[in-house]
């Protein structure tokens, strides 16, 4: 039985293989200390984070993330260490919440390596702090044992370090926090919440690991439409809903104390509740449920599809880490039974020797067995999900070799998302998961041109790949061309050596481009200062809440800025500029869509580092270098490619003209 600790509270540990798994509900860093007798930390050998995470008998996460799993076995730490501290802490400088007491209580269990949990801690009533110590995990006599620590620290990180002895703690916690920047370029960014919570459907597979869930709460009704000259204190509009017993009594006894009381979420614009999401057909007893398109909450079929496709991504994420996990249960579990039967010489050699291998290996064998088994249960069902939503995504969500392209026509609202590519895991490689990104952008994309670690991309001589690497990026372009409406969204190139005529073909043919591929020096100097002007512009009408003030002659549609083969032709204002837009252009409505080699841009130094850093890091071949937000792992990154002889590509851009002659753009 799970113990639920409190605040100081300690419980006997029955293991000492262990992980230690945290919930935070947002990026969190979680990192790790070896305390000797008196809980110092004795240097920074002893310390596992993002930037050394593996330590004798622990391990750590590489990155920020939402949900961790650490491993720990505590036979296996350093000679001296009595003592291990989980360490958690809000990255700094990404934009992200810099105070505990703005994001959902962590919570933080240690479970055994089959998943068992033995204790959990949820860490309430934490405020300014941005760095906390969770838990600590420490001998007592010949004993382990888990005790809820929850010691915030409003000077972050490095004050906790501090606390903990470690000599220089501010250098080291820029350390840590540096590496996990770093990552930021690798790291798929987690979905906004989903209201309500836990809105994934989970089908029945009649086994006792799937069980149905129950329906979801009813959303809030949405706030009416009102006209805001004629709303007031004395006139409040009233949803178009009618209101359950509770909400029936207090509308009640608001209308005695003085007027109706309005239940309208405050920040709803929906005009309608949204419809539920389809159901799937009664199953045939003993027979998993039927999936079905659009299986999720959602004001819209396109917000379904698009919690569907999260869900699924979260779902296949964690079922191969819970797999993962169960194999390496049983590894370990045969070394200690190897280790216990042979420690004794006499059954080193002999039948004894040999019937304890095999024994310990046939263990080894029917738990990794039943884990796949669980998996494989898992990932069908994942697949026969996959095949049904994939015809069913609306455009922005489909790849090319969708038939929904041939009939696509420019919208008039912007979609939620936009498709850049497919992960899939090892494990099972044909099971692709669309990589949806938000819209608008939220951050650059960095379309990679160098020798990636990929075999196909080893078998690829440069010059291919940096074709393939512009053409990825044209293809992007396109996309985004297509999925707004008319005259919404400008594309700006710059390809100061010429060398991207071919790639770029599509574009200049169709006419959809903002102005001619600015190259040579003044050109890339005349686009960058253009949008620069227009994000300084843009940022002092927003800060003066003046939007009226602005020139006529702005275009104040998103901005897209394709540069290829960067640093070449950059001087070093152009660079400044450049990160400029990377930074602040994004809130206002510019972005960046970069082809570039890290390699050859090495020679500015570390200047760039917090450039690449901020923009999403994708290949035109595949890579498995994207990690997750839930568990981290390394999916491998395959792009979006139009299939061979189609002309799909030149017909969506056709169709950009065309609406936008028609609407006199």
């Amino acid at each position: 039985m799970t113990a639920e600790l409190v605040r100081g509270q300690n419980h006997t540990l029955p293991q000492t293989r262990l992980e230690i798994r945290v919930s935070a509900g947002t990026p969190v860093v979680a990192g790790a200390t070896l305390g000797d007798e008196r809980g110092t930390v004795r240097g920074i050998e002893w310390i596992a984070h993002p930037g050394s995470p593996q330590l004798p008998g622990l391990e750590v996460s590489q990155q920020a993330a939402a949900d961790h799993r650490l491993a720990v076995d505590l036979e296996a730490l350093p000679t001296g260490a009595h003592r291990v501290t989980v360490l958690l802490a809000l990255p700094v400088g990404v934009g992200g919440p810099v105070r505990f007491g703005a994001v959902p209580a962590p919570f933080v269990a240690v479970t055994g390596l089959d998943g068992t949990e033995i204790a959990s801690f949820t860490l309430t009533d934490l405020d300014a702090e941005s760095a906390v110590s969770a838990l600590e995990l420490y001998r007592r006599q010949d004993a382990w044992k888990v005790r809820a620590v929850g010691q915030g620290y409003a000077g972050g990180l490095a004050a906790m370090l501090a606390d903990q002895g470690v000599t220089e703690p501010a250098a080291l916690a820029g350390t840590i926090q540096e590496a996990v920047t770093r990552g930021l370029a690798r790291s798929v960014a987690p979905p906004p919440p989903r209201t309500p919570e836990g809105d994934r459907v989970r089908h029945a597979t009649g086994s006792a690991d799937h069980r149905p869930t129950a329906p979801p709460p009813a959303p809030e009704p949405p706030e009416p439409l009102t006209d805001p000259a004629t709303t007031g204190p004395a006139h409040t509009a009233q949803p178009h809903t009618t209101p359950g017993p509770a909400a029936a009594g207090a509308s009640a006894a608001g209308t005695s104390a003085g007027g109706p009381v309005n239940y309208a979420h405050p920040r709803r614009q929906h005009a309608a509740p949204p419809s539920p999401p389809p159901t799937a057909p009664p199953a045939q007893p003993g027979q998993p449920a039927q999936p079905v398109a659009g299986d999720a909450t959602g004001w819209s079929m396109d917000e379904r599809l698009y919690n569907q496709i999260w869900g699924m991504f979260e779902d296949l994420a964690r079922a191969v880490a819970a797999y993962r996990s169960a194999v390496d249960f049983a590894e370990s579990r045969m070394d200690q039974e190897l280790d216990r039967a042979l420690s004794d010489p006499r059954n080193r050699i002999g039948g004894a020797g040999d019937r304890a291998r095999e024994a310990a290996r046939a263990k080894r064998d029917e738990l990794a067995s039943r884990a796949r088994e669980a998996l494989d249960r898992d990932l069908a069902q994942l697949a026969a999900e996959a095949a049904v939503v994939e015809p069913a995504l609306p455009a922005a969500y489909a790849g090319w070799g969708n038939p929904v392209w041939h009939a696509h026509r420019v919208p008039m609202e912007i979609p939620m998302a936009l498709r850049i590519g497919d992960l899939h895991l090892p494990e099972r490689t044909d099971l692709r998961i669309p990589l949806l990104v938000r819209l608008p952008l939220e951050r650059g994309i960095w379309v990679d041109s160098g020798r990636v670690a990929s075999e196909a991309a080893a078998l690829m001589d440069t010059d291919r790949l940096r074709r393939l690497a512009m053409e990825t990026a044209v293809a992007h372009a396109a996309r985004l061309l297509a999925v707004y409406p008319p005259g919404e969204f400008a594309v700006h190139v710059i390809d100061p050596a010429g060398s991207a005529a071919g790639p770029l073909a599509p574009l200049v043919e169709a006419g959809v481009l903002a102005g001619p591929p600015a190259a040579g020096p003044g050109g890339v100097a005349s686009v960058l200062a253009h949008l620069t002007r227009r994000v300084d512009l843009v940022q002092m009408a927003v800060r003066a809440r003046a939007a009226d003030s602005l020139p006529p002659d702005l275009d104040t549609g998103e901005q897209l800025l394709v540069v290829n083969d960067f640093p070449h032709g950059f001087d070093d204002r152009a660079v400044t500029q450049l990160r400029y837009l990377a930074d602040e252009g994004p809130a206002v409505g510019v972005h960046l869509l970069m082809v570039a080699d890290r390699e050859e841009a090495s020679a500015y130094g570390p200047i760039l580092d917090p450039l690449w850093r901020s923009l999403l890091r994708i290949t035109p071949v595949a890579d498995s270098h994207l990690a997750d937000p839930w568990v981290g792992h390394a999916w491998t990154y395959e792009p979006l490619t139009v299939p061979s002889g189609s002309r799909v590509l030149e017909r969506v851009l056709a169709a950009v003209a065309e609406a936008r002659r028609a609407a006199g753009r």
